[in-house]
């Protein structure tokens, strides 16, 4: 994965024009390049698909198409994209479907603006970054997840892949939480070296996302190690 070249793009969407331009505004006085606002779900997913952001800010309360339904299509069309949902809703079903959509991270609106710009920041990198007290809820989600009964495996199915010694290592620490910056100091290595591992392990498992990389990692026990 290479490193950010220039400034992160942003995309806000949100239904009401007010706040949508006053995020847009504080983003791009703080540096970041706003590429493109939406105030509903069509409008989004063909804007977002146009201008190609790299961190999606959005609401998921929109008119037309759902704000999950806008994080599935957005992500399946594009792997590389990060989805900050910024809702004013704290509800537990309402977080963990919109990180089962594939959003990234997920940020109450009651967030200062220095929290919401710092999140941006993360989220670019591929940090989870949740409001306080809703990491637990996924971190538990994907326990519970994790613990049901698999699907009968079959005799035909194909051996799970080899990571290395350091990939297993990554992977074991994603699972606990902690953040890329934080992997890369406990390992002392770089922040871009963290990105590649995690990159090759999503590659030689076949999954598409942090998200799906932390349950695989937590079906197999490894953040208990």
């Amino acid at each position: 994965m290479s490193e950010q070249q220039g400034p992160i793009k942003v995309m806000v969407v949100d239904d009401h024009p007010m706040w949508r331009d006053a995020v847009a505004r504080d983003l791009g006085e703080s540096g970041f390049e706003v590429v493109a606002t939406a105030g509903d779900g069509d409008q989004a997913v063909r804007r977002a698909k146009a201008a190609g952001p790299d961190v999606l800010v959005l609401d998921l309360n929109l008119p037309l198409k759902p704000g999950v339904q806008v994080c599935k299509e957005l992500v399946g069309h594009n792997p590389a994209l990060r989805v900050l949902v910024l809702s004013a809703s704290g509800e537990h079903a309402d977080v963990l479907e919109a990180v089962k959509s594939g959003a990234t991270g997920y940020l109450l609106k009651s967030a200062s603006t220095e929290e919401l710009l710092d999140a941006v920041r993360r989220t670019a990198v591929g940090d989870p970054v949740f409001t306080p007290g809703l990491a637990g809820l996924v971190l538990g989600e994907y326990r519970r997840l994790a613990s049901e009964p698999a699907p009968a495996a079959d005799a035909d199915q194909p051996r799970a892949p080899e990571l290395t010694d350091r990939e297993t290592e990554v992977l074991r620490l994603v699972a606990k939480g902690l953040s890329y910056k934080q992997i890369a100091e406990r390992l002392v290595i770089s922040h871009r070296t963290v990105q590649n591992h995690v990159q090759n392990t999503l590659g030689k498992l076949q999954l598409h996302n942090r998200v799906e990389l932390v349950r695989y990692a937590i079906e197999r026990g490894l953040d208990d190690e």
